[in-house]
């Protein structure tokens, strides 16, 4: 068993600033993800480099660059999920909105339905989403995919998702909170956001590892 640099899900967080060029590889990955696309699949991959350096025991980010063939299974996977939940609260909002388009109802309750099925297949996206990155890390886009496993991971110890899967979205409130930077600002927040995500993700390859029941480190 390797000794990981993060040592709670809170460490996650910072652990990116003590390699002492983060700044210069966060800034030019949030270059690269500029591209649409393209940015999104070598971020991927920079996130699986990184999760190479922790299980590693380096305290470094990997080094930016275009990493697609090593990210491109991460991203695919990732997408398929995020696609695949969002198909009922999606139709559910294109019926509402066309039965209220034809003034067959206003403001149909179908719409109202189709939102909450989108939150809530939000919620279960992130609380998979730990279990996705580690399956995807250890046995590629197949293992991103495998449905089974993923869910068997995630609930061997459903504390561990849950808490993991909650600090991922608190990281992608902070992704988000670039916006407020002249709109350009939130891909670097969002690089440093992929970064804490690898970092949670190292925390909870390793918490699932303990038995169930044993109260996990936050």
């Amino acid at each position: 068993m390797y000794t990981p640099l993060v040592n709670s899900v809170g460490d996650a967080f910072a652990f990116p600033f003590r390699d002492p060029n983060w700044a210069g590889k966060i800034a030019v990955q949030a270059l690269i993800l500029i591209i649409p696309i393209v940015g999104l699949i070598a971020t991927a991959g920079w996130m699986l480099m990184t999760f190479d350096s922790l299980r590693a025991g380096r305290q470094e980010l990997a080094p930016a660059g275009f990493h697609l063939s090593r990210g491109i299974g991460l991203f695919g996977a990732w997408f398929l999920y995020a696609f695949v939940l969002a198909i009922p609260g999606g139709v559910l909002n294109g019926i509402g909105r066309s039965m209220s388009a034809n003034h067959a109802f206003t403001g149909s309750p179908l719409t109202g339905l189709g939102s909450l099925l989108n939150f809530a297949a939000e919620l279960l996206l992130y609380f998979l989403l730990p279990s996705i990155i580690v399956m995807t890390y250890h046995h590629g886009f197949a293992g991103g995919l495998d449905v089974q496993g993923v869910w068997r991971l995630a609930t061997s110890n459903v504390s561990n998702s849950v808490i993991a899967g909650l600090m991922m979205f608190v990281a992608g409130i902070v992704a988000a909170l670039g916006i407020v930077a002249c709109c350009i600002g939130v891909f670097f927040t969002s690089a440093y956001a992929a970064v804490v995500m690898t970092g949670i993700a190292s925390w909870y390859e390793r918490q699932q590892a303990v038995p169930a029941g044993t109260p996990p480190t936050a």
